[in-house]
């Protein structure tokens, strides 16, 4: 799955326990009729990841869907929900995550192979 729209907000990297497991958050604002604030977080070496990001950049994060069950004290079943980010792409024109291919017909076939060039891969 993904979320595409702006960086509203990046968090501070958390560190949490004896085990050292970090988390970091980031919101994107999704751009349609009706704009959604998705906090998405990234954990252990993937908050690494939000580095490079700033606030208003358009962007569009691989995430998963993560669901646990938590039974509390009293004997009740919570369950809570998470988005998990993965992956993240910058969608701004100008910037290498973000540059689209020349399309295939501005490129000129090559003019100067021989027969010898020719190698049949087996696979």
């Amino acid at each position: 799955m993904e979320v595409q729209g702006k960086i509203k907000m990046i968090g501070e990297t958390q560190t949490f326990g004896s085990n050292g497991f970090r988390k970091r958050e980031v919101v994107v604002t999704t751009e349609e009729q009706y704009p959604q604030h998705i906090m998405v977080e990234f954990v252990q070496d993937k908050t690494d990841l939000l580095n490079t990001y700033k606030v208003g950049q358009p962007v569009k994060i691989g995430v998963n869907l993560r669901g646990r069950e938590w039974v509390n004290p009293q004997g009740e079943t919570k369950y809570f929900n998470s988005i998990q980010g993965w992956r993240i792409e910058n969608l701004q024109a100008g910037s290498p995550g973000g540059q689209v291919p020349p399309p295939a017909d501005q490129f000129e076939p090559a003019q100067d192979l021989n027969d010898e060039d020719y190698d049949d891969l087996p696979f």
